[in-house]
């Protein structure tokens, strides 16, 4: 698919517009304070002019000691920031804090900048930040998440986005978490968007509250990231003891079928297949991943979530380095 046709693909995507909430950002960020300092970061996939990543960087910009914050997006004219830019043109917000000393950001502190382009995260003017930029923070479009990610890893950038947990599946995705290239945040699992005002309720977990505001709820979000975090070094505490009775294997296989991450046993160390969820509590150090099963044919590793004839959901094939005998 060309770059023109693929943008248009996007165009015609309305369910990728999804507004994170400030207090989500809030509790996730919090956790990576110390890889701020003296970086440019760059949200280029979120309307600057109503973005809540916008606004919790530049409110935050002396406490987290940033160098540069940038904002772009692919166009939307649904509202503007501080009620002052209305063009059809996408635009480019830059700040570089207060220049009096002041710690609350300001209007005649922000550089706006019209792009020529729509904003789009894969145009030249999008790539010329992202070369600039040190960490890259923002919700990307859904649809569009496995070139999103490729982006990212082909210019070497560092980066906390939010997708879809289902995306772990993804071949691409789940070759960069078995590479240890790519893992999960903190806050992962149900979260809440504010939507724009042409999406249409015909989706489950949908409301409006009083002030007319359309919002979608989703159980499956996660927060990717490649930024080391002490979540991802900490043990999965395991108390349960491996009982061939209990663990049942899949068909033609040795490889036993956890259902639960909490009934990984503890004294096992042959191939286990884990629901996906693990991923949410995986450690490199406590644990290896060799493959992802019913999809697993692109690794190597063929095998098929079959027990007593009856196929149960997708799960992560992995070994305990640890396993206590």
């Amino acid at each position: 698919m060309n770059l023109n046709k693929s943008l248009g693909k996007a165009r015609r995507n309305p369910k990728d517009e999804f507004y994170t909430q400030l207090s989500d950002i809030e509790n996730e960020l919090k956790h990576y304070k110390e890889h701020f300092r003296g970086k440019t970061v760059y949200c280029n996939a979120d309307d600057p002019r109503v973005s809540n990543f916008f606004h919790y960087f530049s409110y935050n910009f002396e406490h987290l000691g940033l160098k540069k914050l940038i904002t772009t997006c692919y166009k939307n004219q649904e509202m503007n920031l501080f009620s002052m830019y209305d063009k059809e043109s996408a635009i480019a917000l830059i700040y570089e804090g207060e220049k009096d000393n002041g710690r609350v950001p300001t209007i005649e502190n922000i550089g706006v900048i019209e792009l020529e382009g729509d904003g789009d995260f894969r145009s030249p003017e999008a790539l010329r930040f992202l070369e600039e930029a040190d960490i890259v923070i923002t919700n990307p479009p859904f649809s569009l998440f496995r070139e999103y990610v490729g982006q990212l890893i082909e210019y070497n950038k560092d980066f906390l986005i939010i997708g879809s947990l289902n995306a772990i599946t993804y071949k691409e995705t789940f070759q960069l978490i078995k590479d240890n290239k790519i893992w999960l945040g903190f806050n992962n699992g149900e979260m809440s968007f504010r939507v724009p005002n042409h999406y249409e309720p015909r989706e489950t977990r949908f409301w409006v509250d009083k002030d007319g505001n359309k919002w979608r709820s989703m159980g499956n979000i996660g927060w990717y990231t490649n930024l080391d975090i002490t979540k991802r070094h900490e043990e999965l505490i395991l108390y349960k003891t491996y009982d061939s009775n209990y663990y049942k294997k899949y068909n033609n296989y040795e490889i036993i079928n956890v259902d639960k991450v909490s009934e990984i046993p503890i004294d096992y160390d042959g191939i286990m297949g884990v629901p996906i969820t693990f991923i949410d509590k995986y450690n490199p150090e406590q644990f290896e991943i060799l493959g992802i099963a019913n999809s697993a044919r692109w690794i190597g590793l063929e095998c098929f979530t079959i027990i007593d004839k009856r196929k149960v959901y997708n799960r992560i094939l992995v070994r305990n380095r640890k396993a206590v005998r």
